[in-house]
């Protein structure tokens, strides 16, 4: 797990480097805490992992960078229906189930829907460039049980 998420901030810290972004000791540490992430944190979660690091660091620096590394196209923000914005690093696409009930969020990537979402666009007279496919459901042994 740990190695991974070095990996990911070395990308992530390049990118900023790339894009020109100063990279503050504040920043790698929030930078870092967002790579070793496996789920989808908002910025409230951010704050409470990175003040574990550094307890310097606050609420406002967080929203600050999150909001920063977004524009600079570095993370990615998903508004999933609970009301907060929540973070994941930009990478190769993928969509995401939600589960209705925990909150949790499933990336998967399946190759008919993709190939179904271009035919459609083709079919209105559009070529596909870019889209987000976002679903929400329930385990069924849950549905059932209700």
């Amino acid at each position: 797990m740990h190695q991974r998420g070095e990996l990911k901030v070395n990308r992530i810290e390049k990118a900023c480097l790339d894009k020109g972004l100063r990279m503050t000791e504040q920043r790698r540490v929030i930078a870092r805490v967002m790579a070793e992430a496996y789920d989808h944190p908002d910025a409230e979660e951010l704050y409470r992992r990175s003040v574990t690091v550094d307890p310097k660091i606050s609420i406002a620096t967080v929203y600050r960078t999150v909001k920063l590394f977004e524009d600079a196209g570095i993370l990615e923000r998903h508004d999933f229906r609970d009301g907060r914005s929540r973070y994941e690093e930009i990478s190769d696409h993928h969509d995401h189930l939600i589960d209705v009930t925990t909150g949790k969020v499933i990336e998967f990537m399946n190759d008919e829907i993709e190939k179904l979402q271009a035919r459609v666009a083709k079919e209105l007279g559009y070529e596909l460039v870019d889209h987000r496919l976002e679903l929400y459901g329930r385990p069924i042994k849950a549905k059932n049980a209700s």
